[in-house]
C-alpha cells in the first residue's frame, strides 16, 4: 500500500475504530461521573484525588502531591490552600525541610472522603459486574499494557531528537 492509499484509508478509518478515542471517550465519561458525584460533596476531582491519596499515604508535600495528582505544583498550591480554608486538610512544616510544607488529612477531610466514596465506589462495582472475572482481569491487564506503551511514547515524543 502506498503511503497516500495509506493516509486515505486512515482518513475514512470510522473514529470509533480508532484506540486512543476509545479510551478518551471512556476517560470522559469516568470524569463526567466523578465530577458530578463529587460536586454534591462540593469537591473537585483533584481535591478528591488529595483527600485519597493522603488517607491512603499519609503526610505528603505539595510537590508529591502535585505528581500524584498530575497538576503543576502552583495548581496543587492553590488546591491544598482551599481544602487547608475548608479544614479538610492541614498544613505543617516538614521536620526535614524547613521551606516544605505537609499535608495530612483533619479529621473532617477523612469523614468527608468516606462519605464521597460511597458513592464513587458504585460506579466501579458496576463497572467490576458489567464483566466475569476473567474478562475483568484481562481488561485490567490490557489497561495497563496501554498505559505502559502511552507512558512511552510520551517520552519518546518530548525526548531531545538524536536521544
Amino acid at each position: 500500500m502506498d503511503l497516500l492509499m495509506k493516509w486515505e484509508y486512515t482518513v475514512e478509518a470510522p473514529i470509533d475504530s480508532d484506540l486512543c478515542t476509545r479510551i478518551r471517550r471512556s476517560e470522559q465519561a469516568l470524569m463526567a461521573h466523578h465530577e458530578a458525584v463529587l460536586r454534591a460533596y462540593g469537591l473537585t476531582m483533584t481535591q478528591y484525588t488529595v483527600l485519597l491519596i493522603l488517607s491512603r499515604e499519609g503526610g505528603m508535600s505539595g510537590a508529591q502531591l502535585a505528581r500524584s495528582c498530575g497538576v503543576t505544583q502552583q495548581s496543587m498550591s492553590s488546591v491544598l490552600t482551599n481544602m487547608e480554608n475548608k479544614e479538610l486538610i492541614r498544613r505543617e512544616t516538614s521536620p526535614v525541610h524547613a521551606k516544605v510544607q505537609i499535608a495530612t488529612l483533619t479529621d473532617e477531610g477523612q469523614a468527608l472522603l468516606d462519605r464521597a466514596y460511597q458513592e464513587v465506589v458504585v460506579l466501579e462495582r458496576a463497572l467490576g459486574d458489567a464483566f466475569t472475572p476473567s474478562e475483568l482481569a484481562s481488561l485490567c491487564e490490557l489497561l495497563e499494557r496501554a498505559t505502559t506503551v502511552l507512558i512511552q511514547q510520551t517520552r519518546n515524543a518530548t525526548a531531545p531528537p538524536g536521544t
